[in-house]
């Protein structure tokens, strides 16, 4: 057997796999449990580990896929670009920049795709690092700016339906006033976190049901914004209900957290039915039987 059926052999191997996989987490634990346990902990809003374990199961899924590209011997800008993406990482990590680290372990981990399986196997995972994205924290400038107009909407939105069928709610900016209490609207009942992860879950839905037709995988994935604004509407009317007929402490307590739950439950049962009103307009087509 030659030197290079060797060298082409080696990177089909478990143990070179696992081995480049033991050299990813060395990097990629510390950032994590630091971003999601750690130090970088007010930066993460919940919803990570959730994402990353999808991303894990997508990888899983695809793995016997992955592992039946042929191998590639890494051109140089495929060295180049992983060498940039550890350059990125040691920068982020000894600056403490989150972001920046985060983003070069995405960076680093197309890099070693790109590097063992070529261009063949960016395509056939391009939907899992699209999703990797989403675990990168929104920078907080961002979330400041989007966030006001959000919370306007949402708490006037919220006061106009519960003020039409009868209870006593006023509002002033983003502030509630439902009886004698008073409720603040803030970021997190705003939507900008939960309308990236139901963004998220939106993509995740269309990219399992597989839709043939690209309009509704697209008009599917879009329509996973108004429903997170929609689904946060029901979660804050819910918490002012609660709060007018049982009192503050309830309103902000596990009430306050299960409601959070309800988001998710209504948002989720929303792309289910925005899916099946596509489906009489943008319908798959049936297969056609065999001879």
């Amino acid at each position: 057997m030659s030197a290079t059926a060797v060298a082409g052999d080696l990177p089909r191997s478990t143990a070179w796999w696992l081995v480049v996989g033991a050299g990813w987490l060395t990097l990629a634990a510390p950032s994590l449990w630091d971003f999601m346990f750690g130090q970088w902990s007010a930066y993460s809003q919940g919803h990570e580990l959730l994402l990353l374990s999808v991303v894990v199961w997508l990888m899983w899924r695809q793995w016997p896929s992955i592992r039946a590209l042929p191998d590639h011997t890494p051109a140089w800008w495929a060295w180049c670009s992983l060498a940039l993406g550890l350059l990125a990482y040691a920068f982020g990590r000894t600056q403490e920049f989150i972001r920046i680290e985060m983003l070069s372990l995405w960076w680093i981990s197309v890099s070693i795709l790109l590097a063992c399986k070529g261009w063949a196997g960016l395509r056939q995972t391009w939907f899992m690092w699209l999703f990797a994205l989403f675990v990168i924290p929104i920078p907080f400038s961002v979330v400041l700016m989007l966030t006001a107009p959000l919370k306007e909407a949402v708490s006037a939105l919220a006061t106009m339906i519960l003020g039409s069928v009868g209870y006593p709610v006023g509002r002033s900016g983003v502030v509630i006033t439902a009886g004698q209490y008073q409720l603040l609207v803030a970021e997190a009942c705003a939507g900008l976190h939960s309308m990236f992860i139901l963004e998220a879950m939106g993509l995740l839905y269309s990219y399992l049901v597989n839709h043939q037709s690209w309009a509704r995988n697209g008009l599917l994935a879009a329509f996973a914004v108004p429903v997170s604004f929609f689904a946060n509407v029901i979660r804050v009317m819910i918490l002012v209900v609660v709060t007018y007929h049982f009192g503050d402490a309830v309103g902000q307590g596990f009430i306050h957290n299960f409601a959070g739950i309800v988001l998710f439950a209504v948002a989720l049962a929303l792309i289910g039915m925005v899916d099946a009103l596509l489906g009489f307009f943008l319908p798959d087509r049936q297969p056609e039987p065999k001879a």
